[in-house]
């Protein structure tokens, strides 16, 4: 089986969030799970070349008359470990310092940009040969790759046999832009209409991936469900409406090569099932470093991720003081909202001792927090799929979770099934709940074989991308048909 991965990012080369973490690990476990050619294509942005990747030029594709128009670009390839990475050089477009945009907001010309990177990928494919039995296309900045496809390609091309999955990582960003772009973007007026493209006088390139893909996919049974519904559905719940019968949910794996406590190089001592005692050695490591004063035996809280509210952060705020009244600590490492940044930054400074703020990005830390602190909080208003609440299994760290999309999928609720359970769980997006949760996490904290259980049963769950792959092949095949 041929496959092709297009992704605006992908680890190791570019990343901004989960999606990045998910394309750089789904790859390698199709491989493994069967023998099969899988290719993976992005954009070759400022962060890729600071890399240093070791990457040669394929061709210098300049055909401006083909797919209603394309500019000039240059397509690189790198092998890392047996899979195939190409990459889409045009530096006007993403030679920058982000990959979406500033601080102050998207970058103006990302329409541009991500039409490009589209179309450049249908180009690519046609120039080397490769024509794969699945396409599969990650979040709105590929989502014009089935309209390109159906508009510029005659039935009897190769490509034309392509089967396109369309994967809803996040359904709230949509790619929207003002209807004047469609002229620059080889897009025929007659798709801007709300049957099409047109959606509330902007056009959406999230629309194209729902109508024009052969299956639609998202990252959590859970959230495959919410999607379908009006709080859920960011506008598009009738849209999914009529697919739904094409509309999957698989859930994202853990990347246990990088984040796994008995392999993990970026934490100060190893530790397993067997040796979890260690885990305070990280602890007191991460204590030390975020230079808090609480006793090793105090409970600490921890947050990785972005500051805003789809993640719940005002929730985390309304509470953390009753939190640091019950003598627990609290450690945030995200950027996000100036208004949450500014917020926790002013915390900081006035709980000294009790808290350790990091406002930024800084890998090595994301991975001390997951092995250092007790329990970690994920309470998200929606969350397609999460990966940090695996991650925190695996390290033997507690997720205190809101019932939501593949936080609910994943998390068992101690309160519910205390035999089976492997973390907290809550449904409202409200404080008191949330701090409900917290408490009995507390509570159980104080009883030290109880909570061992708790964590060993985390650290023997399989998150793997064993199981993802396996689902996402017999797709494949269900498509290809």
């Amino acid at each position: 089986m041929k496959i092709l991965i297009a992704s605006s990012e992908v680890v190791p080369f570019s990343k901004t969030g989960g999606l990045a973490d998910v394309t750089g690990a789904l790859p390698y476990a199709l491989k493994e799970a069967e023998d099969c050619d899988v290719r993976v294509i992005s954009p070759f942005y400022k962060m890729t070349k600071d890399k240093n990747f070791p990457v040669k030029k394929v061709a210098e594709i300049n055909e401006p008359a083909i797919l209603g128009g394309l500019e000039p670009f240059t397509l690189l390839e790198a092998d890392v470990k047996g899979v195939k990475f190409y990459f889409i050089q045009h530096d006007g477009y993403f030679y920058r310092d982000a990959l979406y945009g500033t601080p102050q907001g998207d970058y103006e010309d990302n329409a541009k940009r991500f039409s490009l990177f589209s179309k450049a990928i249908l180009a690519t494919l046609v120039n080397i040969g490769f024509y794969p039995d699945v396409i599969h296309l990650n979040d709105w900045q590929t989502a014009l790759i089935p309209l390109y496809k159906n508009i510029y390609f005659e039935e009897e091309h190769p490509l034309s046999k392509s089967k396109v999955l369309f994967t809803i990582h996040n359904l709230g960003y949509q790619g929207l832009f003002g209807p004047e772009v469609i002229h620059e973007i080889g897009i025929p007026e007659e798709f801007f209409t709300m049957y099409a493209l047109e959606f509330y006088g902007k056009l959406n390139f999230m629309k194209s991936g729902i109508l024009y893909s052969d299956a639609v996919s998202t990252v959590s049974k859970g959230y495959a469900k919410e999607i379908l519904t009006p709080e859920y559905g960011s506008g598009l719940d009738g849209l999914l409406k009529t697919r739904e019968d094409d509309l999957y949910g698989i859930l994202n794996g853990a990347d246990y090569e990088h984040w796994s406590p008995e392999k993990d190089a970026l934490i100060p001592v190893n530790y397993s099932t067997k040796t979890i005692g260690k885990k305070a050695e990280c602890k007191a490591a991460l204590l030390k470093q975020m230079k808090m004063t609480l006793p090793l035996s105090s409970p600490v809280l921890g947050y990785v991720g972005r500051l805003a509210e789809q993640k719940g952060i005002d929730l985390m705020y309304d509470i953390l003081d009753k939190v640091l009244k019950m003598g627990a600590g609290f450690i945030l490492l995200g950027t996000g909202d100036v208004k949450y940044e500014k917020i926790f930054a002013d915390i900081a400074k006035k709980q000294q001792g009790k808290v350790g703020i990091m406002i930024g990005f800084d890998n090595k830390l994301a991975h001390m927090i997951e092995a250092g602190v007790d329990m970690f909080l994920m309470p998200s208003r929606y969350e397609p799929c999460g990966l940090n609440q695996m991650y925190s299994l695996k390290y033997g760290t507690i997720p205190i979770v809101r019932a939501t999309g593949g936080l609910d999928d994943t998390i068992i609720d101690y309160a519910s099934d205390s035999y089976n359970s492997n973390g907290f769980k809550f449904t409202n997006a409200e404080a008191d709940a949330f701090l409900g949760s917290v408490k009995d996490a507390l509570k159980l904290f104080k009883n030290d074989r109880k909570w061992r259980e708790l964590q060993i049963r985390g650290m023997e769950a399989d998150f793997s991308w064993k199981r993802s792959a396996r689902e996402y092949l017999s797709l494949y095949r269900k498509m290809s048909k």
